[in-house]
């Protein structure tokens, strides 16, 4: 899969072209600046696209800005934004559309290469992946808790939902059976009467909720 870095720090870009390199990514292309990469979107259709939140020309919201210009003009390709610190109204602008094959992390998590790698390749496959950090600043954005019906436990699933985890993922946080995680899954979106849909939409959907952002 091809894909395209944009990233204003020399020395981060050139680390992360080569995590993406070994996780079998081909990058394309690399940048320092928001404009840029549009254009290499444009001209090389990435299937994933690293960005930094913060780049020139005003060091703001320039990454979150050309995120949403991805997904909304190449909706195929999948974005992962990295901040250097939590940013949770950038996380809740990038989660308020179609939240497949998205991803928001702290770039500390960078130097965990095989936790990286795993969130590169699920973002790149369509999952999610959100750092435990803007998990817990979305949680507080909430101003109502339509979600006291739930168990702790369910509580502790849909979290780990919420930061990209599988099923066989969640298991092996909490100790427990896929079959276990299944069940609370299925009371999870019973007690949240949510719209009949696919699974896999009534997931985001539990998900958004739980974040306060759908």
């Amino acid at each position: 899969m091809r894909a395209v870095i944009a990233e204003d720090s020399v020395l981060l870009r050139i680390g992360l072209v080569k995590v993406l390199e070994t996780a079998g990514f081909d990058v394309v292309a690399e940048t320092g600046d928001a404009e840029a990469v549009l254009a290499a979107v444009e001209e090389h259709r990435p299937g994933l696209v690293v960005l930094d939140v913060r780049m020139p020309p005003g060091f703001t919201d320039e990454g979150v800005r050309a995120a949403l210009v991805i997904r909304k003009q190449w909706p195929d390709t999948a974005v992962l934004l990295l901040s250097q610190y939590v940013e949770e109204r950038y996380a809740a602008d990038l989660l308020s559309g179609d939240t497949r094959g998205v991803g928001y992390l702290l770039k500390e998590r960078v130097a965990d290469v095989e936790e990286f790698i795993d969130a590169l390749r699920r973002v790149a496959g369509g999952g999610t992946a959100l750092d435990p950090q803007v998990v817990s600043q979305l949680l507080l954005r909430r101003h109502s808790d339509p979600l006291d019906r739930l168990t702790p436990r369910e509580r502790d699933v849909l979290e780990l939902m919420a930061s990209g985890r599988s099923n066989a993922g969640i298991a092996q946080a909490l100790v427990v059976s896929e079959s276990a995680v299944a069940k609370h899954i299925n009371s999870i979106l019973a007690k949240l009467d949510l719209p009949k849909a696919d699974a896999d939409h009534r997931r985001v959907l539990a998900v958004l909720r739980f974040l306060g952002v759908g």
